[in-house]
């Protein structure tokens, strides 16, 4: 199970628009220089976090391949079903010899 996110979802969505309006307003010289100054403002720990954070938007918005976040969140979801169902297959493989090999005992006698 994926922990609970650091950061509120009202700050990743700030910290992203902070970056687009930068870049677009020409404040800064590279992306980079932008990332890591507006993450340093808000407290994000680590520039590469709101780095991911602005190519997960970008994905979001239809800008770069790859993806969307309701996407991943519908694999993980199918992940979990997909390993839930194999257990129980398991389960049903273990109890179907069990109770063939009870009746295989009942009718020897």
């Amino acid at each position: 199970m994926a922990r609970p996110s650091k950061y509120p979802r009202e700050l990743r969505e700030r910290a992203v628009r902070a970056v687009a309006q930068a870049m677009a307003q020409g404040e800064y010289p590279s992306e980079f220089e932008a990332i890591r100054t507006i993450a340093r403002k808000l407290g994000i720990g680590s520039p590469e976090t709101l780095r991911k954070w602005i190519r997960q938007a970008e994905v979001d918005g239809g800008t770069r391949p790859g993806k969307t976040t309701q996407e991943l969140a519908e694999i993980r979801e199918l992940k979990k079903e997909v390993a839930e169902l194999r257990r129980a297959n398991e389960i049903l493989k273990t109890s179907s010899a069990f109770f063939a090999a009870e009746l295989d005992r009942q009718s020897r006698f």
